[in-house]
Order: C-alpha cells, then sequence, then structure tokens
C-alpha cells in the first residue's frame, strides 16, 4: 500500500496499519421497490442489486473485515445502517486485540468522504477526522475496518461472470447464492459521481484485479449479502505471494425501509490536522 503523505491519511490508515501489525453508490428511491424482482440472468441479477438495494430506501447491516498476512490474522466486527436516499451511512466497528487502537471506531460515510473517530491517531476525544477518501489508497473499502454498505453492494456493478450455486433459506427467507469475479474499474465507471471515488482508488492499489465474490440475493432482487476478497501489498511494490495481504470482507443487510440513524458531524465536532513534514 502507498505511504500516506499526510497526518490526516495516516489517521485513516492506523486501522489497516494496526490489523496489519497485530495480523502481520449509487442513491435510489423506496417508491419502485415493490416492482423490483430477481433476474433469471445470474449476470443481470448481481449488477443489478446495488440499485434494486437502493430503491428499499434504507438498510441495516453487520460487517465483518477479516484480514491476512502469512500466519497472522485480524478480525474486525461492526454494526449500522445507510440511508440510500440521504446518501449517508454509520457504522460502529470493534477493534481486535493487538492492534494500535482499542474501542470502537465510530465512522460516517458519503460519497467521496469519511468521517472518522477513534482512529488511531492523535485526535481529542469527541472529535472528528473528515476525509476524501481520495486520499486513501484503498478508497475506504478495507482501510477504516469495514467496507460501507455502498462501496460492497456497488463493486457488483462491475460484476463480470456470476454463478448461480444454489438457493439457502436464512431467517425464513430463500436467497439464491451467487459466485464470480467483478471489476472494481468497471464497477466505479457503471457508479458515477462521487459515490466511484473510492472504487476508483481501490482500483489501482488492490493487487487482485479480478476480485472474487459471493452474493446472496431474495426474491426482489436485494442483496442480502455479499462476500469480497480482496489483495494487496504488503511490501510497496512487491509482486511476491509473501508479501500479499488477504483481506475478506462481508457485509450483511436486514430490516430494509427502517430509519437509519446517521448524520454528517457538525463543523464544531471536526478535528483539523496539519499535513505531516516531507521527510528529509
Amino acid at each position: 500500500m502507498k505511504k500516506p503523505q499526510s497526518v490526516r491519511t495516516a489517521a485513516a490508515a492506523a486501522v489497516l496499519t494496526a490489523a496489519l501489525s497485530a495480523c502481520s453508490g449509487g442513491g435510489g428511491q423506496a417508491q419502485n421497490a415493490s416492482a423490483d424482482q430477481l433476474s433469471a440472468d445470474p449476470l443481470t441479477a448481481v449488477r443489478s442489486a446495488p440499485d434494486i438495494t437502493g430503491r428499499t430506501g434504507s438498510a441495516h447491516t453487520a460487517t465483518q473485515l477479516t484480514t491476512e498476512s502469512g500466519d497472522k490474522k485480524a478480525v474486525f466486527n461492526g454494526t449500522g445502517g445507510y440511508d440510500y436516499v440521504k446518501r449517508i451511512g454509520r457504522l460502529e466497528i470493534d477493534v481486535p486485540p493487538g492492534a494500535a487502537t482499542t474501542g470502537t471506531i465510530k465512522e460516517v460515510v458519503l460519497p467521496g468522504t469519511v468521517y472518522l473517530q477513534n482512529s488511531g491517531a492523535k485526535i481529542p476525544a469527541g472529535k472528528w477526522v473528515r476525509l476524501d477518501v481520495r486520499q486513501l489508497p484503498d478508497g475506504n473499502l478495507v482501510s477504516s475496518g469495514a467496507t460501507d454498505p455502498a462501496s460492497a453492494a456497488g463493486a457488483l456493478r462491475g460484476a463480470q461472470s456470476a454463478d448461480l450455486v444454489g438457493s439457502e433459506t436464512v431467517d425464513g427467507v430463500e436467497l439464491k447464492h451467487y459466485k464470480g469475479t467483478l471489476d472494481l474499474a468497471k464497477a466505479a465507471e457503471a457508479t458515477g459521481g462521487r459515490g466511484a471515488d473510492g472504487l476508483r482508488m481501490a482500483a489501482q492499489t488492490f493487487t487482485q484485479k479480478q476480485v472474487p465474490y459471493e452474493a446472496w440475493l431474495d426474491a426482489q432482487g436485494r442483496l442480502r449479502k455479499v462476500v469480497e476478497t480482496f489483495a494487496f501489498a504488503g511490501v510497496a511494490g512487491s509482486k511476491e505471494a509473501k508479501d500479499q495481504v488477504k483481506v475478506v470482507s462481508t457485509t450483511s443487510l436486514v430490516d430494509f425501509g427502517k430509519p437509519v440513524d446517521a448524520a454528517e458531524p457538525a463543523a464544531s465536532e471536526i478535528y483539523s490536522m496539519k499535513a505531516s513534514a516531507p521527510a528529509k
């Protein structure tokens, strides 16, 4: 992963860095949701899932992000929700033992922007750090300990293949299970706008260009769960297998249409950090 160029970037990257030291979309409207249904064509079904999910108005989420490097592993678990109409989400992520920071990381995400609290940097209690996702080599797909729900779903717009594995019943709901690969650069093109910034950055950084995924969709074509497997070089520029870091991101969605408590922090709550001095 590229070396951070400022303290602000380091603040967001601190979570993933700590994990490695321990371990080594588009918006939508709800009015047409009832008319949506799962396509019989697997690739169409997967590519359509982000927009169909967005038309539900909102969803609550559980996330899990696992990083593996050599024989070391770290797991981040989070909960939260995303409002597809207001295009804003909030996550709270538990930091695993052994990381540089402790407790819970709070994250507010908007298209192209992320706010972080308790990011491992020297930030006053109760304050937030505001970041443009273009400051982050991975576009915030993994560096804060979770892939936000909009980006996790939006990546499926770049699906290049999709095979129907079978049907599974989860909590009384029948879901279709798909597997395939996706292209983050194509996902960014299909998403467009500021919502594509994170996907575009990740496409440039991750070493595995054809990203494996698994997706579970319901009868309306809504995304219920997605697992995406990313990889990047733990040693800058290295392509050797021993230097690669594997990141498995799992996002589950429930309670479609249920209100989500997410708001952009007030200006008085934002902590401005000065850029670090250039290395001599």
